[in-house]
């Protein structure tokens, strides 16, 4: 628990609206009370309430309408973790590895949960976005643009249908980072686009027949493919 006495006032803000959305005094799509009830009710002064807001604003947790006041977001995660890509941004070398491996222990177990949660339709979906994927690969020349959009395409439905919104936040974050690197990897390598899509194929496959334990297994191996060929061929480390 933090020392209020340590905090400063920005914080002191940032805790106090905080704690009245946990408590449910405010809730998603709420207004903030005005400034002059709520600064002494914080004990700040209205400037320090206005810092906290704009902190506030900037995670995601308050937006503030022109002439209508500050209001609570919907506290959708993907807003919420959205800061956190920033500092994904900012990894280089040996922190790009780690941002891969990462992601592969989030997206094994999506993969996991995925079975209990996506349905026939939305297998069905994930199909064709493997034939288009197949058609892509095998035309001449290669179609590299749509065949890395159907293996964002891929792995986002697997994410978003795991029934868990932050872990799909969290694994988007990181996935979007790894885009380029996913790139690279297809175009010196081009069998690894038939590899890949084999690999897909027996993921989906093992979320059809409901084993989760099968289906993390696929994840993660094809996902730690991926990290071991960046790591021995040594591409661009800026590349993700």
């Amino acid at each position: 628990m933090s020392d209020e006495s340590s905090l400063s006032q920005t914080d002191v803000v940032v805790f106090g609206i905080k704690q009245m959305i946990l408590d449910g005094e405010l809730t998603p799509g709420a207004r903030l009370p005005i400034e002059k009830d709520l600064a002494p009710r914080l004990n700040v002064s209205r400037g320090s309430l206005r810092e906290g807001v704009r902190a506030l604003s900037i995670m995601g947790v308050l937006e503030t309408r022109q002439g209508a006041g500050t209001f609570v977001t919907a506290l959708d995660p993907s807003l919420l973790l959205a800061p956190m890509g920033f500092v994904v941004d900012l990894q280089h070398a040996a922190g790009i590895e780690n941002v891969h491996t990462v992601r592969r222990i989030l997206e094994t177990a999506a993969a996991g949960r995925a079975v209990s949660q996506m349905t026939q339709s939305q297998l069905d979906e994930a199909s064709r976005i493997l034939d288009r994927s197949e058609v892509a690969i095998s035309s001449d020349p290669i179609d590299h643009e749509t065949a890395l959009d159907c293996d964002i395409e891929f792995h986002r439905l697997i994410s978003a249908n795991s029934g868990n919104a932050v872990l799909a936040a969290l694994i988007e974050a990181l996935s979007s980072r790894t885009v380029r690197g996913r790139l690279w990897r297809a175009i010196a390598d081009e069998n690894a686009l038939f590899v890949t899509l084999a690999e897909h194929r027996a993921i989906l496959a093992s979320i059809a027949k409901r084993d989760p334990e099968a289906a993390q297994l696929r994840m993660g191996a094809h996902l730690l493919a991926v990290e071991e060929f960046l790591a021995e061929h040594e591409p661009d480390q800026t590349a993700v």
